[in-house]
C-alpha cells in the first residue's frame, strides 16, 4: 500500500537520522561535519543584507539561520531556489563553466535544496530536489530532477545499517542463477575476491569470515551523505540516489543511478550517457557507460565500457572489459572479456578471461537439469563462434575455440587451443587440438600484446597475467598430452583386437612410444577421445599427432622463453647459477584468482591465513595477492625449468642440452615468425576478399599488406632480437 507521511512544514532536512539511531553526545550532522571537515570558523550566518538581497533575488528559505556561508559567497549569484535544513554553500565569484561547449554560470538557479554542502564556484541550475549532499568545487549540476540520499545508504556496498534486517542484504548471485555462489559486492571488490568467495563454498569458515571482513568494513550507523567530488559534470539527469560519485565523473542524461559507488578521478575519469539506469552496484575507475545500459546489482572493474543497451545483471564484470548490446545474468567474468553484439547471451558462467562472445552466441540459455541451478566454467581464451548454442553444465580448458553450431549436450573439453566442431552430418564431435598453433598463428602470438595494450588501468588492483603460454596453460597441455597418449594406444591396440585392461600409465607410455617413434600403425589411424561431451556418439580426435607435436612446441617455447628471461635479469648467471636456483619438483596445479596466477598450495595457505584470522580486512588480504603477484615471475621460471627437464626426461640441464634448447627455441620462434606471416597473408591471398576491389593497387591503398602489417613486424623485430640474446647467453657457458 502506498503510505505518504505527514509532518508540519518546519520538518523539510530535520531529523535525517532518527532519534533511535544517533549516537550518544552526537547530532545529526556529526558524520556530515566528518565527510567535510571544516576549521572552526570556516562557517559563519548571512548579514542583513545578503538576506535581503537572496530574498530580492526570489529566494526563500525555511529558516535563515541555518543558511550558512562563507566570506567569498557572493549572494547575487543564487536566484529563485528554496532552501530547507541547514544548507552550508562555500565561495561563489562571478565566473563561467564550460564543458563540452555548454557555458554555465557559478551560482544557484531555479534549484530546491535541502540541507547540504555545496563546494566552492559550483553551478547548479533547475535542480528539482536536491537532499543531503556534499558536493565538491567547481561542478556543473544543470537540469536533474532528483538528487538526494537517505540515512541509511549504503552506496553500493551489501552491509546493513542499524536497525536493518539479514533480508534486505543485497548479494549477488554470481556463477549460478540459484544463489549458491552469492558473494557481498563492496567497493574496492576484485575479481580475486569474488572467485574465492564464490568458488569456495564448501569453506563455511572462510564464507563466514569473510562476511564479516565486509561488514566491518563500512560503518553500520546511519547518517552518511552523498558526495559528488570535485570538478563533477551532471546534466539533463533524472534521479540520482544514494549515490557517492568521485571526482571528474561526467553524468549526462541518466535514467536513474541508485544505490552505487561511481570511482572515478582526474586520472580516470568516468562516464555514463543516455538512458542508463544503474542499481545496486560499483562502478570502477575509468568506467564507462553509454547509451541505453541497464545494471543491477553489479560489480564492473576499472578501465570497463557498458554501451549500446547492454544488460549487466548479478554480474561481476572484470577489468579492461567492454560489452555491447547483450544479455548478462550471473556472471563472474575476469579481465579482458569482450561481448560486442545485440543478440548474445550470457548467464550462470565463471569466464577466467581474455574471453570474447560473438553475435548469436547463448551460453548457458540452456538448462539440462529440472532447476536453474547448472553453471558454465571456461579457463582464459574461451572463444565461441557465431550464433553458438552451449547447454548447462559445460566446462573448457584455456583457449577453446567453438565453431558455430547448437551443441546438443554437456561438454567437458580437456585439450587446450583446441577448435571443437560439431559434425552433425556424420553425427561425432570434432576436437582438433593445438589449432591455434597449427593455424592461427597470427591470433595467438597477438594475443599477449594485444592484451597488455588495452590495459589502459593507472590504479591495477587485480593483477593479471596475459601471456597465452603459462603455468595455467602449461599444465593444462601436460595432461592434454597423457590424454592423447592414452587414447592413441587405445586406437592401436582396439584395431589390433589387443585392448586389454591396461593401466593408464602403461597405456600412457605405450602411446609416447608410439608417437615418439613415428610408429607405421599410426598412419590413417582414426584416435577416438573419451569423456568430452555427454553423449554416446564418436568424439573423433583430428590431427591428433600434429597437435601433440605441436603442444610439445608450444611447452618447449614457454619454456625456454621463461628461462632465457631469467637469465637475462641475471646478467652474470650461467648455467650452472640457474638449474641451482630454479631446480626443484613441479608445480602441477594452479589457481586463476580474477586473472592471477599462483600455486594451488599457496592459494590454500592464503585461505587458511583468512580462516585463522590472521588477514582481517579486505586490505590485508589484497596484501597477500600483491606479495604472492611479486613472486610469481620467479616461480614461473622455476616451473619453466621444471616443464623443460619434464621434456627432456632429466632432472637438470646439461650444457649440450641447453644449448641444443636455446637453438630449438630459436627455430620456433622462426615457425612463429613464418607462421605469424602466412596466417594473415591467408586474407589477403583470399580471391573472395580481393573481389570487392577494382585492382591489387585500391586492395593495398584500402587494407596495405601482410608484408607491412605492423604486428608482423614486430614479430620478425622479435625474432632476430632473440636470436642476439641467444648468441649472447650461449657465450656464457
Amino acid at each position: 500500500m502506498l503510505q505518504i507521511e505527514v509532518s508540519s512544514a518546519d520538518q523539510i532536512g530535520k531529523n535525517f537520522i532518527p532519534a533511535e539511531y544517533l549516537p550518544e553526545g552526537k547530532d545529526e550532522f556529526h558524520l556530515r561535519n566528518m565527510q567535510n571537515p571544516k576549521p572552526a570558523g570556516y562557517w559563519r550566518h548571512l548579514h542583513s543584507h545578503e538576506i535581503e538581497g537572496l530574498v530580492r533575488n526570489g529566494n526563500t528559505c525555511d529558516n535563515w539561520d541555518d543558511f550558512l556561508v562563507t566570506d567569498r559567497f557572493d549572494f547575487m549569484l543564487v536566484k529563485n531556489s528554496h532552501f530547507s535544513g541547514l544548507v552550508r554553500i562555500d565561495g561563489m565569484e562571478e565566473l563561467v563553466l564550460t564543458f563540452h561547449d555548454i557555458q554555465m554560470p557559478v551560482g544557484i538557479s531555479n534549484s530546491h535544496i535541502v540541507s547540504c554542502d555545496i563546494g566552492e564556484n559550483v553551478a547548479v541550475h533547475n535542480m528539482g530536489y536536491m537532499a543531503h549532499y556534499i558536493v565538491g568545487a567547481f561542478c556543473m549540476l544543470l537540469n536533474i530532477d532528483e538528487l538526494q540520499t537517505s540515512n541509511h545508504a549504503k552506496f553500493g556496498n551489501g552491509i546493513l545499517k542499524d536497525g536493518e534486517s539479514e533480508d534486505i542484504r543485497v548479494w549477488l548471485d554470481l556463477i549460478n542463477e540459484t544463489g549458491g555462489r552469492n558473494v557481498i559486492p563492496f567497493d574496492g571488490m576484485i575479481p580475486a575476491d569474488a572467485y574465492i568467495w564464490a568458488k569456495y563454498r564448501d569453506d563455511e569458515q572462510l564464507r563466514k569470515n569473510l562476511k564479516e571482513i565486509t561488514q566491518r568494513r563500512f560503518s553500520s550507523q546511519r547518517g552518511f551523505y552523498g558526495t559528488i567530488g570535485d570538478y563533477c559534470v551532471i546534466k539533463h539527469t533524472r534521479i540520482i540516489k544514494d549515490v557517492k560519485m568521485g571526482s571528474h565523473c561526467y553524468v549526462k542524461g541518466a535514467n536513474k543511478l541508485k544505490n552505487i559507488t561511481i570511482n572515478s578521478t582526474q586520472d580516470e575519469p568516468a562516464q555514463i550517457g543516455e538512458g542508463v539506469e544503474m542499481v545496486n552496484g560499483i562502478m570502477g575507475l575509468g568506467s564507462r557507460v553509454f547509451y541505453g545500459c541497464k545494471a543491477v546489482r553489479f560489480v564492473m572493474g576499472n578501465n570497463c565500457s557498458l554501451k549500446y543497451g547492454a544488460r549487466l545483471i548479478n554480474s561481476f564484470l572484470g577489468d579492461n572489459s567492454t560489452v555491447s548490446c547483450c544479455e548478462m545474468l550471473n556472471n563472474l567474468i575476469f579481465p579482458a572479456h569482450e561481448q560486442h553484439h545485440n543478440n548474445s547471451f550470457l548467464t550462470a558462467s565463471l569466464l577466467m578471461g581474455q574471453s570474447n562472445l560473438p553475435a548469436g552466441a547463448t551460453i548457458g540459455s540452456n538448462h539440462n537439469s529440472r532447476a536453474n541451478d547448472g553453471e558454465i566454467q571456461a579457463g582464459r581464451g574461451f572463444w565461441p563462434g557465431l550464433c553458438t548454442s552451449v547447454k548447462h553444465s559445460c566446462r573448457f580448458a584455456s583457449f577453446t575455440l567453438l565453431s558455430k553450431a547448437d551443441y546438443p549436450a554437456e561438454l567437458d573439453i580437456s585439450l587446450p587451443f583446441s577448435l571443437v566442431s560439431d559434425d552433425a552430418t556424420n553425427g561425432c564431435l570434432r576436437i582438433m587440438p593445438a589449432f591455434w598453433w597449427l593455424y592461427n598463428m597470427y591470433a595467438l602470438a597477438r594475443n599477449t600484446w594485444k592484451y597488455s595494450t588495452r590495459d589502459k588501468r593507472k590504479t591495477k588492483v587485480q593483477n593479471i597475467e596475459f601471456d597465452s603460454l603459462a603455468p595455467d596453460t602449461a599444465e593444462e597441455i601436460i595432461a592434454a598430452r597423457r590424454l592423447l597418449e592414452i587414447w592413441t594406444a587405445k586406437a592401436v591396440l582396439r584395431g589390433e583386437k589387443g585392448l586389454k585392461s591396461q593401466s593408464e600409465d602403461e597405456l600412457a607410455r605405450l602411446g609416447r612410444k608410439m608417437i615418439s617413434d613415428d610408429d607405421a600403425r599410426l598412419a590413417g589411424l582414426e584416435i577416438l577421445g573419451e569423456n568430452q561431451e555427454k553423449s554416446t556418439r564418436k568424439i573423433l580426435i583430428v590431427k591428433a599427432l600434429e597437435g601433440y607435436r605441436a603442444y610439445g612446441e608450444m611447452l618447449h617455447h614457454y619454456a625456454v622463453k621463461n628461462l632465457i628471461s631469467y637469465m637475462q635479469e641475471n646478467k652474470s648467471a650461467k648455467l650452472a647459477d640457474m638449474c641451482k636456483a630454479l631446480s626443484g619438483p613441479r608445480q602441477p596445479q594452479w589457481a586463476n584468482l580474477g586473472g592471477q596466477l599462483m600455486p594451488e598450495t599457496q592459494l590454500r595457505d592464503l585461505l587458511e591465513r583468512i580462516n585463522s584470522g590472521e588477514l582481517k580486512t579486505w586490505e590485508e588480504i589484497h596484501q597477500a595477492y600483491d606479495e604472492l603477484w611479486a613472486s610469481y615471475p620467479l616461480q614461473k621460471q622455476r616451473h619453466a625449468f621444471s616443464v623443460l627437464t619434464y621434456l627432456l626426461g632429466t632432472e637438470s640441464l646439461s650444457t649440450e642440452q641447453w644449448i641444443a634448447a636455446l637453438d630449438e627455441e630459436c627455430r620456433i620462434q622462426e615457425l612463429i615468425c613464418d607462421r605469424v606471416y602466412t596466417s594473415r597473408k591467408k586474407d589477403y591471398d583470399n580471391p573472395f576478399r580481393q573481389a570487392t576491389f577494382r585492382n591489387p593497387q585500391e586492395m593495398k591503398a584500402v587494407i596495405g599488406t601482410a608484408e607491412n602489417n605492423s604486428f608482423v613486424k614486430q614479430v620478425r623485430s622479435e625474432t632476430e632480437e632473440l636470436k642476439q640474446t641467444v648468441a649472447t647467453i650461449k657465450g656464457r657457458n
